[in-house]
């Protein structure tokens, strides 16, 4: 099969590039963009680890090939931190509550929980552990990761003050 013109914005940038059909997303923002925080765990959509937005949606990067992202906007952890390159919130509240230890999964998470504040800003701790489900992390308890989030909730411009 040949391979085809995709055109597609990641992290602001406008990116146009001629790519096998079956380059997965993740190997896309990976060796062709540079992007290396979006993380290959499993490499079948379990872990989290590759976790990126795709017009404002969590999505597995693994589990999606690049074509599949022609026109879209995508935002990976690159693209996460405030103007300037100031942590986002989130990012804050991950490194101020020990939200991660070794980081391979960190990225991942801060996505999805990016993703997931926008659509719930005020969560209860079980609404945390439902919307962390996806993302897996061998370091730590979670116990660090939960508090993160409760704490970038409440600095969410929605959440509780």
């Amino acid at each position: 099969m040949p391979d085809i013109e995709i055109r597609l914005t990641v992290n602001d940038r406008a990116w146009r590039a001629t790519v096998a059909p079956r380059l997965t997303l993740a190997d896309f923002l990976r060796e062709r963009c540079g992007l290396t925080g979006t993380h290959l765990g499993c490499e079948h959509g379990v872990c989290g680890a590759c976790t990126i937005l795709v017009d404002g949606e969590a999505v597995r990067a693994c589990l999606m090939f690049a074509v599949q992202a022609d026109g879209t906007r995508i935002t990976t952890v690159e693209g996460i931190a405030e103007p300037g390159g100031d942590l986002s919130p989130i990012q804050a509240a991950f490194r101020d509550h020990h939200g991660l230890q070794c980081g391979f999964c960190t990225p991942g998470l801060i996505t999805s929980v990016t993703a997931f504040l926008r659509d719930n800003p005020d969560p209860t701790d079980d609404e945390i552990r439902t919307g962390l489900s996806g993302n897996l992390c061998r370091c730590t308890g979670y116990q660090g990761i939960i508090a993160a989030v409760r704490a970038a909730a409440r600095t969410h411009p929605s959440g509780k003050r």
